[in-house]
């Protein structure tokens, strides 16, 4: 596959990515705010936390996690901008991972601010985030790992692997449920929302006509591509949802992509077509390592396959990642009768 670079809105945002650093606040343009909020023990570093004046003060799209560091960071780039966390009036969530959902509870409690999230991720929140529930999904994980034939000596520590982060995030119920296509009542702001689901089930995208500008969240990054992944409470074929929602996006009439992570760029259509072209590429590596095998489990194919590193120098959480974004690209191909399984304690899986 052919590498298509894309052109950054803000040069020494992307410098600070390349470099290790965090980007300083930036005025992106009138009437908005990058806020660089840290994200600890983490490659991606930061999450950017983007304010938009309106009438009475701002709202942010995500909020970062819930460690007292990401609040100060936040409080004191809201500062930058001339506000407080008491302006805050609307906290939109592209959706429920702890870098972007984690700090919500807490600006609500600060500000009065109201949360807004998909209806298809508030639906996650209890099983996800309630102590009372987290033992029945931490059990679904590992019976999914389990057929997916991962060792079983490594079967507890990657089904809990998460739990880790779990702290990072102050369980807060939604107070509105943003529907596909909604128009956000926002002075100043003609923000419509547009529902993307593949890496988290109810993501959300915020596009602004006038301006020409995508929030783009986690959908669409400048170099990296979000993880899509088959777990315990993803819809069927997540892969599926997510190609169609990148063709969705790309239709899009938009000039500049302001993403969660890494930095601000401008080519939006052709950062999509090479993400599905990467997919593609993907899915023909599975498909020819199915085919050199008499049948291979989930868990095998994954250790098989090219990642960014080693797969012995991957950690537990990310092999883990590693394995239910393999799945994925198997249900899909299984979708288009490309692929087969045959079930049992373990599945296996053959080419057609």
């Amino acid at each position: 596959m052919a590498k298509f670079v894309v052109t950054p809105s803000n040069e020494d945002q992307r410098a600070a990515w390349i470099g290790g650093k965090i980007p300083e606040v930036e005025r992106v343009r009138p009437g908005l705010w990058s806020i660089p909020v840290p994200i600890p023990v983490n490659p991606l570093r930061y999450v950017l936390v983007y304010a938009l004046e309106v009438a009475d003060g701002v709202a942010i799209v995500d909020a970062g996690w819930n460690t007292d560091e990401a609040y100060e960071a936040l409080v004191a780039g809201l500062g930058v901008a001339g506000y407080a966390i008491t302006d805050v009036k609307a906290v939109l969530v592209t959706h429920i991972h702890p870098d972007h959902y984690g700090l919500a509870g807490r600006v609500r409690e600060m500000s009065g601010a109201w949360i807004g999230l998909h209806e298809a991720d508030a639906s996650l929140l209890r099983e996800r985030y309630d102590d009372s529930a987290i033992e029945s999904l931490v059990s679904r994980e590992r019976a999914l790992l389990d057929r997916c034939g991962v060792p079983p000596q490594t079967l507890d520590e990657l089904a809990g692997a998460s739990m880790m982060i779990r702290h990072m995030v102050s369980m807060a119920k939604p107070d509105r449920l943003i529907e596909d296509g909604e128009r956000l009542d926002l002075s100043g702001w003609d923000l419509r929302a547009v529902w993307t689901p593949g890496h988290s089930p109810g993501h959300l995208c915020f596009v602004s006509p006038s301006r020409k500008l995508l929030f783009s969240g986690d959908h669409v990054l400048a170099k990296i591509t979000p993880m899509v992944a088959v777990h315990p409470q993803s819809p069927p074929n997540p892969l599926a949802d997510y190609l169609d929602a990148l063709a969705t996006v790309r239709e899009l009439d938009v000039e500049e992509v302001l993403p969660a992570h890494e930095y601000r760029f401008l080519e939006l259509r052709e950062r999509v077509d090479y993400v599905i072209e990467h997919h593609g590429d993907r899915l023909a590596e599975i498909e020819r390592v199915i085919a050199g095998s008499a049948g291979v489990t989930c868990w095998e194919l994954a250790t098989r396959l090219t990642w960014s590193r080693p797969w012995e120098t991957i950690p537990p959480f990310m092999r883990r990642a590693a394995n239910n974004e393999t799945l994925a690209h198997l249900v899909w191909l299984e979708s288009r009768g490309r692929v087969h399984r045959v079930l049992g304690d373990q599945e296996i899986w053959h080419s057609m």
